[in-house]
């Protein structure tokens, strides 16, 4: 019997040191819309600031890794694609007022 309160109170304190590590943190949902003209699509790794009022920003390396929605195997950043993506990072001050989106130069059609 002691080994079972002994197991359930680790399991809990890992379940509570779980839940503290991301009490500071935010959710924040990416829309990306690729435009539709001719090769305006791209492989590139995508990657976002998301900047509030104060000049604070959240740094997302690469999008697809970071919060990928779509389904297995979906090809992201593609003409006319809606993707979506979501993530946790670390809260900012005030609410988002600028985005900037870069590209690593690498894959086809990376401008």
């Amino acid at each position: 019997m002691a080994l079972n309160t002994t197991f359930f109170f680790i399991l809990f304190l890992c379940v509570l040191s779980t839940a503290q590590s991301f009490e500071d943190d935010c959710v924040y949902t990416v829309y990306i819309r690729t435009g539709s003209v001719i090769k305006g699509g791209t492989d590139s790794i995508i990657g976002a600031r998301l900047y509030d009022a104060y000049g604070e920003y959240l740094e997302i390396k690469n999008l697809e890794y970071w919060g990928g929605l779509m389904e297995p195997g979906h090809n992201y950043y593609e003409r006319g694609n809606l993707d979506i993506f979501s993530g946790r990072g670390e809260c900012l001050s005030g609410p988002i007022c600028a985005l900037n989106l870069t590209s690593d130069g690498s894959g086809a059609h990376h401008g």
